[in-house]
């Protein structure tokens, strides 16, 4: 250590010495960053400056006023009255003031906006909308006129009147955008208006689990109050909406999704002259041709869509399409993960005569479907049917002798005196099963002591045997999984595919 020191001092001092004797030289040096500019990435401006400066009058900030009944927290209690204002027991509901915030974007001088459904929709239950404000960049306040909104889309126009032109913004074409490109989202994410953020295209066609999802993924920054504003290309044309983050904790993770212009264009234009949204239907209900479905068929996964039930007299059952049938295509659109069968009948012209191509029982056919109008959110529910295991959650049987059948299930056929009981119809034909082995995909998967098996690998079963001997000859076939039309009382049959037991 003495001996570092002593190398040290020596060091210090000959630097002195020099310093001393170069004192001429410092004035001489410059600081690091002087004259400095940094490159810009290929095919990116070396400044944004500009590009916003331009852009950000046609930004602006939506909020709105809403009215909230929510219910007495003091009711049932001594201080009801009190705090209920009068009220017998105070268990009236009382109604609160509350506030939303987002953003949105001018396409037009003469005052239309675009904007997400959500921003300027109720935020809870029993909730209204009183008013929406929209103010400028410039802090000047309009109150605004929702002219029409697309749920399923998550859009809406607006509308305010302004004595002068108002700045506005272009829709670009989403459909020549590539990942990697670089992106400009402009908004107010947390009420911080005219927020500035850039980055890059993540991914395209982007599914989020709703029917038309096609959306951008970008890791250019969005939070909450940025949805509803713009995201812009490097040519300032606007190629998506921002809508939606994907974050654990409520804040940016660099994963935001915009709807594309290709997607929001025609609806925005159909909103602005106050008119509906129609889209196609064929009446089918439908689930993705997953993993253990594609197993089960003996598929490619994610090539087409499974159909789980059809609904009578529409489009679909006058076509001759049935449940267990996979849709691999409509009007020479292939059905992929990225492009569901949702969205291209939805795109299909009210009435048109459209060719499918499906896959039944291995083989590959065509038929001709006459699309019909989507019907409303409401009747749609009233044909809804549970879909994978979203009912199939309660274990209450002793799974002992289904250890030991082929797929972990135990079974027998269908008397009248079990059909009574189950209070299914009288025709029903099948077996039903008695115990699953909870250790087994079936149980995984929710199957129990009730439930009817009406089919497996889409051949009628009546006994234990032929269950069996099903499982044994989708096996035969290099298959993983083998697929069961499934009864259980109180709901429509649907098709599950279950994993075959490990050897």
């Amino acid at each position: 250590m003495r001996y570092a020191y002593a190398i040290t001092g020596a060091l210090l001092l000959g630097g002195t010495a020099i310093a001393v004797t170069t004192s001429s030289n410092v004035e001489a040096q410059t600081a690091q960053n002087e004259g400095l500019t940094a490159a810009a990435p290929a095919g990116a401006p070396a400044s944004l400056a500009d590009m916003v400066e331009k852009l950000q009058p046609a930004v602006v900030n939506i909020s709105t006023k809403q009215r909230v009944k929510v219910q007495n927290p003091f009711a049932g209690t001594p201080f009801g009255e009190l705090f209920g204002q009068g009220q017998q027991g105070g268990a009236q509901p009382q109604t609160r003031q509350a506030q939303s915030l987002g953003s949105g974007f001018l396409i037009s001088a003469d005052g239309y906006i675009v904007t997400n459904n959500h921003v300027v929709s109720a935020g809870a239950e029993g909730a209204s909308v009183d008013s929406i404000t929209v103010t400028m960049t410039d802090k000047q306040e309009f109150p605004a006129k929702l002219i029409g909104r697309d749920a399923a889309t998550d859009l809406a126009v607006l509308k305010i009147e302004s004595p002068r032109p108002l700045p506005f913004v272009k829709f670009g074409d989403s459909t020549k955008s590539r990942v990697g490109d670089w992106v400009v989202a402009i908004g107010n994410p947390f009420a911080l208006s005219g927020t500035v953020t850039a980055g890059i295209i993540s991914a395209l066609h982007r599914g989020t689990g709703g029917s038309y999802d096609k959306f951008i993924q970008t890791d250019a920054s969005i939070n909450q109050g940025n949805s509803g504003g713009p995201m812009f290309d490097m040519r300032g044309n606007v190629i998506g909406i921002n809508s939606q983050i994907l974050s654990p904790s409520g804040g940016n993770v660099g994963i935001g999704f915009a709807i594309p212009s290709e997607q929001a264009a025609p609806i925005v234009d159909t909103l602005r002259k106050g008119q509906a949204i129609k889209r196609g239907y064929l009446g089918v209900q439908i689930s993705p041709l997953g993993e253990d479905l594609a197993d089960s068929l003996g598929l490619a996964k994610n090539r087409g869509e499974f159909v789980q039930g059809v609904e009578p007299g529409k489009g679909a059952e006058k076509a001759g399409i049935k449940a267990g049938d996979v849709i691999v295509s409509v009007a020479g659109q292939e059905v992929t993960a990225d492009q569901n069968l949702s969205s291209i009948v939805a795109n299909q012209d009210i009435g048109a005569r459209v060719p499918i191509v499906l896959i039944r029982n291995g083989q590959r056919q065509t038929v001709t479907a006459i699309v019909g109008e989507r019907p409303s959110e409401d009747e749609l529910n009233n044909f809804a049917q549970p879909q994978g295991d979203e009912d199939f959650s309660q274990q209450d049987q002793n799974p002992g002798q289904a250890t030991q059948q082929a797929l972990g299930i135990s079974a027998i056929p269908l008397t009248p005196g079990i059909i009574r009981q189950l209070g299914i119809a009288a025709d029903t034909k099948g077996v039903v099963i008695t115990a699953v082995d909870g250790s087994t995909d079936a149980g995984t998967k929710g199957l129990r002591r009730g439930d009817v098996i009406i089919s497996a690998n889409n051949r009628p079963i009546a006994s234990q045997a032929e269950l069996d001997a099903q499982a044994k000859a989708v096996a035969a076939q290099g298959r993983a999984a083998i697929l069961l039309q499934v009864l259980r009382r109180g709901q429509p049959a649907i098709f599950l595919p279950i994993r075959l037991r490990d050897k």
